[in-house]
Parts: structure tokens; C-alpha cells; sequence
């Protein structure tokens, strides 16, 4: 990488500069700031833009929880976290996030500095759409990005700021079992509707003591059954599996219950009568 400045100073002519960029020679990672073709990854680019930024500035938020593998909400713009009262140059598609709490032991991801994962989940917990962060806590989580204890410690660091009720409450609902995001999403509209938290990803297991089939979410003691089936339910061989695994299901005393997205973000309270009728006979 080269700043402008360099390439002149190099003996590099404006003409130069402007022509290999044409060819393609050279790229133009951010305002200032060159790279040649072969060296011109994403992650040359992220470095690229944090050559502007001031002292401090390190990737936060939905980038921050990119760069940490649980980028569950994604966002075409470049979030970082600065100190308050850091003024921070103009950059197309940067989002300087000033800081009251300082960011303690950043890392380094994709060579530029980033704040600890516990730290991403908790501002995205804290600013996010309920529906939409706890899918965030519980792919950190998953992804072994922190532990449970990391993101509670994390929360109390937080007291007084926007959204730190909600991100403190979502912290301790938080699961590393839940795979995808719409059930994440299904066990909150349950448990925001007063019911009980349900257990994700159960095991069923034969007579014998072998597992055959797992269960999206469930009251064990009532034997009842939730799942989210998305499209890939549509599937021809994965319907007749389905058909299989739910009258064996069936035989065992299990009460399942399916929804899709039309239920969860249309008709949530569907869900939520469904499930109360179930828990009360």
C-alpha cells in the first residue's frame, strides 16, 4: 500500500498515477490511498481506510462482529469505534461510532485493530431490533467467538447506556445450540409472549439409546415439539424424511408444531396462542 504523498515523492508524476490506475496497474483503495492490482484484497481495503482514521479507531459493531465470524446482520458500511470527542475525517461509507466506554484489549483482525468479540455482540445487543440481535448472541456464542460469562461481563460495563436493558436480558437468553437465525427469532417470540424459555436442539433418542432426531425447540416434560421449517423443508426427499421422522415422532407421544416465516413475522401471536393451548392440556 502507498499513500499519494509517497508515490510523488517516489518520483511518480499525477499523469503516472492517473494512467496506471486506468490500466488497472495500480487501485485506488480509499481516497489517498494506492495498492497494485495483485495486493488489492478486501482486507487491504479495510487497512486502507484505517490509514485515515485517527489514533484509537478500531473496527466495532457490525464490522467488528464480521471480522469475529458471527456477522449475523450485515451492513454495507465500515463501523468503527473511536474515544468521544475524537473528531473523525469525512469517509464515504465509514460510521464513526464515539465511544463512552473505552474498548479495553482490542485484537487484530484481517490486519487492523478490532474490539473483543463480547464487546461487537453487546453494542449490536444493545442497538439492534430485538428480533434481530438475539440471533447476533447466539452466533457468537456458536461460533466460540467468547463464552457466556464474556458477554455478561461485558453488559455491566454498559449500565446507563441506550439499549443496555435489553441487551442484558438477550445476554442471558443467549444459546450457542440455536442454528440459524429464525429459530433464534421463534424462541424469543416465546419467551417474549410470557411462556416458558424452550430448550434448543434436542436430542431424541430410540429404545436402544440411539439418537435418531433432533428437535428444533422443546418442552421436554410436556413432550411438545417446535420448529421453524424454511425452504429447504420444500424439498422433495427432505419432505418424505420429514413425513418419516414426524409420524415416528408421533408414536413416541411427541405434540409438534410447525411454523414458518409467514408465522414468524407476520402472525407471531399465532405462535404464541399455538403454544399456550398446548402447555395448558
Amino acid at each position: 500500500m502507498f499513500h499519494y504523498s509517497e508515490l510523488l515523492a517516489s518520483g511518480w508524476s499525477r499523469e503516472q498515477v492517473r494512467s496506471q490506475t486506468e490500466a488497472d496497474s495500480l487501485v485506488r483503495l480509499t481516497r489517498g490511498v494506492y495498492a497494485p492490482t495483485a495486493d488489492a484484497r478486501a482486507d487491504n481495503r479495510l487497512a486502507a481506510i484505517f490509514e485515515r482514521l485517527p489514533d484509537g479507531a478500531v473496527a466495532g459493531f457490525h464490522t467488528g462482529a464480521m471480522l469475529h465470524g458471527f456477522g449475523d446482520v450485515r451492513s454495507e458500511r465500515l463501523h468503527v469505534i473511536v474515544p468521544a470527542g475524537t473528531v473523525v475525517p469525512r469517509i464515504r461509507g465509514v460510521v464513526a461510532h464515539e465511544s463512552v466506554v473505552p474498548v479495553r484489549d482490542p485484537v487484530i483482525r484481517q490486519g487492523v485493530p478490532c474490539a473483543p468479540a463480547a464487546r461487537c455482540a453487546i453494542d449490536l445487543a444493545r442497538t439492534l431490533r430485538r428480533m434481530d440481535a438475539l440471533p447476533v448472541l447466539d452466533l457468537c456464542l456458536r461460533v466460540g467467538a467468547c463464552l457466556p460469562d464474556e458477554l455478561r461481563a461485558e453488559v455491566a460495563k454498559h449500565r446507563a447506556l441506550r439499549g443496555v436493558c435489553q441487551a442484558r436480558q438477550l445476554a442471558t437468553l443467549a444459546d450457542p445450540r440455536a442454528e440459524c437465525r429464525q429459530e433464534s427469532q421463534l424462541r424469543l417470540v416465546l419467551v417474549d409472549a410470557g411462556l416458558p424459555v424452550p430448550e434448543p436442539q434436542f436430542w431424541v433418542y430410540d429404545g436402544h439409546g440411539v439418537a435418531l432426531f433432533r428437535i428444533d425447540l422443546v418442552y421436554r416434560e410436556r413432550r411438545i415439539g417446535i420448529e421453524y421449517d424454511g425452504s429447504s423443508h420444500l424439498d422433495h426427499d427432505r419432505l418424505n424424511h420429514d413425513r418419516s421422522r414426524m409420524n415416528w415422532l408421533a408414536d413416541q407421544r411427541w405434540r409438534m408444531r410447525h411454523f414458518t416465516a409467514r408465522d414468524l413475522y407476520r402472525r407471531p401471536a399465532h405462535i404464541t396462542t399455538t403454544i399456550r393451548a398446548l402447555l395448558t392440556t
